[in-house]
């Protein structure tokens, strides 16, 4: 837990996915570590649905805490990002056709 903390004083963003099957996900990053890290950082709890590894994550929910961290809880994240995947690439690969020529 020590390393944890040090690292999240140095770290923009904190993607924690830590899953036991069949039991509450562990808790890894407590309160205190989330008030050391930068104005701006961010963090993505992908075991929100299992009472999530990040103390400050509420489920379903982004919150911005206290000193500026936002903290993503979405326990459909995947299915958010579908469309702005997809749309993403298309205009990439328009303009990439396009610069090709006429």
């Amino acid at each position: 837990m020590a390393l944890f903390k040090k690292q999240a004083a140095e770290v923009d963003i904190i993607i924690s996915t830590a899953l036991i099957p069949g039991k509450p996900a562990p808790r890894l990053i407590t309160k205190d570590m989330i008030d050391i890290m930068k104005s701006g950082s961010v963090t993505v709890d992908l075991a929100a649905e299992a009472g999530g590894n990040i103390e400050t994550t509420v489920k379903d929910e982004v919150i911005v805490t206290d000193n500026g961290v936002t903290c993503i809880g979405y326990t459909n994240l995947p299915s958010r990002m579908g469309s702005q995947a997809s749309s993403l690439y298309s205009n990439n690969i328009s303009k990439f056709l396009l610069s090709m020529g006429p």
